[in-house]
């Protein structure tokens, strides 16, 4: 999953938000840098990363895209699936998602000496251009993959992917309604097991 998945799926604990958050940029035994709750969204990042990249209908996403990707197809699938949620937000919050991108800013500046250096560099142009709030449209989503596009080592493709969403919409959306239930549970049961 993307970013706007992680959030949410953090609830409302800043420290898991945190956490989850600067997951990806929290290498090995760097996780004991962290207090225990920053430490558990770490861990849930990586719990919703494992997760996802087995899960059935993740894959089949994933399947439609491999002939034209290879390995970015992955990448693609998490922004998708996070316009899938911001595009239908009102059904997961009750906070309006300008507000609660708005608020995750707010929050992270707050605790920016806990945040990586990349991290808080590329959080500079989340927060710039509001990507959290733009993964509503098919045209933030195609702003978000030519960004990405932009930074990959080798020629990915991702800048043409959002084609690729607008004529599977409908199957794409199925397969994200499907298993984002199963991905909500599982973090919930996650964060319930962990002693913080």
């Amino acid at each position: 999953m993307n970013y706007l998945a992680h959030l949410y799926l953090s609830g409302n604990q800043e420290k898991i938000i945190l956490g989850n958050f600067i997951g990806d940029f929290v290498k090995g035994k760097k996780i004991n840098d962290y207090d225990p709750e920053t430490r558990a969204g770490i861990l849930l990042h990586r719990e919703i990363d494992r997760f996802t990249d087995d899960h059935p209908m993740v894959l089949e996403s994933k399947k439609r895209l491999w002939d034209k990707y290879h390995h970015y197809a992955a990448v693609i699938i998490d922004v998708f699936y996070d316009h899938f949620l911001a595009a239908n937000w009102e059904r997961y919050s009750a906070v309006p998602l300008k507000k609660y991108t708005e608020n995750f800013y707010e929050l992270m500046m707050g605790l920016k000496s806990s945040i990586p250096k990349r991290a808080f560099n590329m959080l500079f142009y989340m927060q710039r251009d509001n990507w959290l709030y733009h993964y509503q449209s098919i045209e933030g989503i195609n702003a978000t993959l030519t960004g990405m596009s932009k930074r990959t080592k080798f020629k990915s493709g991702l800048e043409n992917a959002s084609f690729d969403l607008k004529s599977n919409y409908d199957d794409f959306k199925k397969e994200f309604e499907l298993f984002f239930p199963e991905l909500e549970q599982m973090s919930k049961g996650f964060l319930s097991t962990l002693d913080i």
